[in-house]
């Protein structure tokens, strides 16, 4: 295998740990992703009913913070999406909350990133009931990411909004101004930047913020002085059409994380390579990372436990959904959704790329036959331990 991230935290892991703390979360995906696919983790053991090869096959741990589990968890959330999407063109935001709040998130993260989803959210309605712009409710999907691609702090949300909306007597409202624009981006960082800076009051007025790293009301002038003076960036993205095109995209997004094996290019005594975006146009570069700070970077985007970086609303809320979403369809004239049977992995698998996974490779005639069921090998198992805090 590989470099990957679990060879990262197997190698840099000790050195961290001397001088690192980990939170409850922080640990607990520490040892799933240490632990995934391998036998720290109970498997089956295989065998070719023609030539007799043998493979052991080991659990996923299914953590989200894993980048090994998450190709078969985008194609499954991607299927259940087939029956939400529209045949209208679909708009692509993204809403960036600014570095000077990096400090707030590192002690009250649950906190900032509930509260721009909430500020995302009520911009993006308050704007499509406008009838300047569109006067109807839209189905909107947002997806959280806190990252950059050096995998340093960057907090942004993706918002995925039909260009179009339902009225409150049913009918299907196209954009104002054309098909494909939606709203103007300055205008939405302002009321954006407002309705979360006004949160931001009302949080420290209640006293909901008590480790917010500006303790003094100069401190907290002097940060809101920041947030003023730097715009809060929302770019809108050449807009999609086509529900495949569009689910293609946004699948791209919902399952990401902070970083994926393919962009780790090696690993050595210096620390680790990681391959970053050079530029606009698709170009790369390797970066080297001393490996306790590439550590502490990947943890610092571990999400808070129950916290869903994947929320619908409008439309596509789930109180909602289900008769909503038929009134948009009935309004666009579309069919009614038949039910889609769910395919399993091995069946998506040999669908897209002509592979059975059942079939032996080495003889290319037998199938794969379980033979044996493989216990969790726990001894030696899981990470190095250091004394855990409880989540902030």
């Amino acid at each position: 295998m590989g470099a990957n991230l679990a060879e990262v935290l197997r190698r840099f892991g000790p050195d961290y740990l001397r001088d690192h703390s980990l939170s409850t979360p922080q640990a607990r995906a520490w040892r799933a992703i240490v632990a995934c696919r391998t036998p720290a983790l109970a498997g089956q053991l295989q065998r070719c009913d023609r030539c007799a090869q043998e493979q052991r096959l080991f659990r996923s741990c299914r953590n989200r913070h894993c980048p090994q589990c998450q190709h078969q968890a985008r194609n499954a959330w991607r299927q259940a999406r087939l029956a939400e999407l529209l045949p209208v063109p679909y708009c692509h935001l993204v809403f960036t909350l600014p570095h000077a709040l990096n400090g707030l998130a590192r002690c009250h993260d649950r906190w900032v990133y509930r509260t721009l989803m909430q500020c995302v959210a009520a911009t993006l309605s308050e704007f499509a009931a406008n009838p300047r712009w569109l006067g109807a409710t839209g189905a909107v999907t947002l997806v959280l990411h806190t990252w950059t691609q050096d995998v340093r702090r960057h907090i942004h949300v993706h918002a995925l909004m039909a260009c179009g909306g339902l009225d409150e007597g049913g009918h299907w409202c196209a954009p104002k101004r054309s098909p494909t624009f939606l709203f103007p981006v300055h205008a939405l960082s302002k009321v954006y930047r407002g309705k979360f800076l006004d949160a931001l009051r009302q949080a420290i007025q209640a006293g909901e913020l008590p480790r917010d790293p500006a303790t003094t009301e100069a401190a907290r002038r002097q940060r809101l002085k920041q947030l003023l003076r730097h715009g809060w960036v929302v770019y809108a993205k050449t807009p999609l059409a086509g529900p495949e095109v569009v689910l293609d995209y946004l699948s791209r997004y919902t399952h990401r994380v902070a970083v994926s094996n393919e962009r780790i290019v090696g690993i050595d005594a210096r620390g680790v390579r990681l391959r970053v975006r050079a530029d606009d146009q698709g170009g790369k570069r390797t970066v080297l990372i001393d490996g306790p700070t590439f550590i502490e970077r990947f943890l610092q985007h571990v999400l808070p436990p129950g916290f869903k970086r994947i929320r619908h609303y409008g439309l596509l809320s789930p109180a909602l959904k289900h008769d909503r979403m038929a009134q948009a369809r009935a309004a666009l004239g579309m069919p009614a959704i038949d039910a889609q049977a769910c395919e399993d992995a091995a069946q998506f698998l040999q669908r897209t790329t002509g592979i059975e996974v059942s079939c032996c490779p080495h003889c290319r005639l037998g199938q794969w036959r379980t033979v044996q069921l493989l216990p969790p090998l726990r001894a030696g198992s899981t990470p190095p331990t250091a004394a855990c805090r409880g989540p902030p």
